[in-house]
C-alpha cells in the first residue's frame, strides 16, 4: 500500500486525477483531456515508457478511465512516477 500511496501522491502533483490506492493496491486515473483510456495508454506508453490497464478492457464504465497497479518494487514504483512527474504534459 505504500507504493500505492506514492502513485497517488505523485500522479496528483502532476496534475492528474486519481482515485483508489487507499484500500486496494490500485489506483484508477480519469484520462485527462477527453483521452480515451487506450489513447492515454499509448500517450504514457510512448511518452515516458510506463504501461498500466486501460479502463475500457474493464468493460464500457470503465472508458475515460485508467489503472496502475502498485504490485511492482518501490524502486521501479519511484522510476515510473519520476518520469511521469518529469516528462508527462497533460
Amino acid at each position: 500500500m505504500a507504493n500505492a500511496a506514492i502513485i497517488r501522491e505523485k500522479l496528483t502533483a502532476a496534475g492528474i486525477k486519481v482515485y483508489g490506492g487507499e484500500n486496494a493496491p490500485y489506483v484508477w486515473v480519469k484520462t485527462p483531456g477527453n483521452l480515451s483510456s487506450w489513447e492515454f495508454f499509448d500517450k504514457l506508453l510512448h511518452t515516458v515508457n510506463v504501461v498500466g490497464t486501460p479502463g475500457s478492457g474493464f468493460g464500457a464504465a470503465g472508458e475515460g478511465y485508467f489503472r496502475i497497479s502498485a504490485f511492482n518494487s518501490r524502486e521501479n514504483v519511484e522510476e515510473a512516477m519520476r518520469r511521469i512527474g518529469e516528462k508527462f504534459k497533460v
